[in-house]
């Protein structure tokens, strides 16, 4: 290869790691997710009466976590992400593309369940969503007007809720007991690909 081809095929060559905007949307995202966790479990020790300030941020939160994945997604459309490292044996692959296809389908999901819960509540009319006590957001489209319809809808989305709040413990317990294994175990860069700092220098022993 002549010296004036290696740029242009250094050009082509696939990344190693993840963009900065994709490193920063994925550590947000986590971050909003690990808060709200919290919240949710806060706020459920606490009375009712106590519970309004902590549940607004919540909903704030999940609203922005559904805005951040949304963005996340378009990015990741017109950005081809690094490919999976071929020190990967092929469960390894298959079951790093199914905890990110799940990721992605809990970071929809539960802020448009909690959003379609709360739209359906009646106390809706009481304490409308207000993102971060400033920007008035809509309630969710398309709920029954029926009152007894809106009421079994309510409960409908709250379980669901609650539910796709287990299978993300789940979902993020097993994301950093792998990246901790390829981290640790393995000794290999998976985790580099989203923190680069922690990239492992050419020749370094295994």
């Amino acid at each position: 290869m002549t010296a004036a081809a290696q740029p242009l095929a250094s050009a082509h060559a696939p990344r190693s790691t993840y963009s900065s905007v994709a490193i920063g949307l994925h550590w947000l995202i986590a971050l909003a997710m690990l808060t709200n966790i919290g919240l949710a479990w806060y706020f459920g020790t606490l009375p009712r009466a106590a519970q309004v300030t902590p549940v607004q941020l919540h909903k704030s939160i999940g609203i922005t976590v559904l805005l951040l994945t949304l963005i996340r997604i378009g990015w990741r459309l017109v950005n081809t992400p690094p490919p999976l490292s071929e020190t990967m044996r092929p469960w390894e692959k298959w079951a790093a593309r199914a905890n990110h296809a799940v990721f992605y389908l809990l970071m929809l999901a539960m802020p448009l369940s909690g959003w379609a819960m709360v739209s359906a509540s009646p106390l809706i009319k009481v304490h409308p969503t207000v993102l971060y006590w400033t920007i008035p957001w809509p309630t969710f489209p398309f709920l029954p007007a029926d009152p007894d319809q809106l009421h079994d809808a309510h409960k409908l989305f709250g379980t669901t809720h609650e539910l796709l709040a287990w299978v993300a413990y789940a979902t993020i317990a097993l994301h950093v007991a792998a990246a901790l294994k390829h981290q640790l175990i393995d000794r290999d860069d998976v985790l580099a690909r989203m923190i680069p700092l922690l990239r492992r220098k050419a020749g370094a022993a295994t």
